[in-house]
């Protein structure tokens, strides 16, 4: 049985897209995106955005909705990919990018184009966050004034490997989930 997801705000506002029932698969919640967003809209229109595990695609396509420039999908799952391809033909998202590919190793090579918001939300319990985080830095892949979205189990410490110039901006508790919302500052 699959589900679905509801573009909360922008273009596509009102808009179900479906979303494969599969295990690990956890959509960001409306009150979470809504909230998200809120805090992102002095600086989504024409950004340049990169979801790092796209999954369901919720924080992507709502930034592609909301008028970001370009929004990259970054999805490792094929079946998943096939299903995002689907919503991108339904919605027409002409500025959403899909790319089917291990997010680590995709981000382990030199940047050609640096991001003004980046969507950290991978599957839990993996150690991803912390590698993202640095291959992000390393690789130069961030703006001077990147936001960054980092959504990660209630009992995950991210404070302990956010680089020191990574300021939070805004965090939020709901339910088993620890949202926070980053500002990178020059150095």
């Amino acid at each position: 049985m699959n589900g679905l997801i509801r573009i909360i705000g922008g273009k596509w506002r009102g808009r179900k897209l479906s979303v494969l029932d599969k295990q690990g698969l956890r959509p960001t919640t409306d009150r979470i995106r809504e909230t998200l967003y809120n805090w992102l809209m002095p600086v989504m229109h024409n950004s340049l955005c990169l979801d790092c595990f796209s999954g369901s695609g919720s924080l992507g396509f709502e930034a592609a909705s909301r008028g970001a420039k370009n929004v990259k999908l970054l999805e490792k799952d094929k079946q998943i990919i096939q299903q995002l391809i689907k919503n991108k033909q339904l919605v027409g998202g002409d500025v959403i990018d899909i790319h089917q590919t291990d997010t680590l190793l995709w981000l382990s090579k030199p940047a050609k184009i640096q991001f003004d918001i980046v969507f950290i939300d991978p599957p839990f319990y993996q150690g991803l966050v912390s590698k993202t985080v640095s291959l992000l830095e390393s690789n130069n892949w961030l703006k001077s004034s990147s936001h960054i979205y980092i959504e990660v189990e209630i009992d995950h410490n991210v404070m302990e490997y956010v680089p020191a110039n990574w300021r939070l901006h805004r965090e939020i508790t709901a339910g088993q989930v620890h949202s926070y919302l980053f500002i990178r500052e020059n150095i």
